[in-house]
């Protein structure tokens, strides 16, 4: 049985996600998880809105 070029990857995928990824999953998510709340904090906030003046 013979191994696909796409066959390798995935297994070399699957292989840096086990061993590799699992430091760097976690931070990712807490990282997302972090802008998604600041995003929810900043669209509560009013916007203030400022008119400027023409000037001549």
């Amino acid at each position: 049985m013979r191994f696909g070029i796409w066959e390798i990857l995935l297994i070399a995928l699957l292989v840096v996600i086990l061993f590799g990824g699992a430091r760097i999953i976690p931070q990712t998510a807490k990282s997302i998880a972090e802008a998604i709340k600041v995003f929810k904090t900043e669209e509560k906030k009013p916007v203030k809105k400022t008119v400027k003046k023409k000037s001549k």
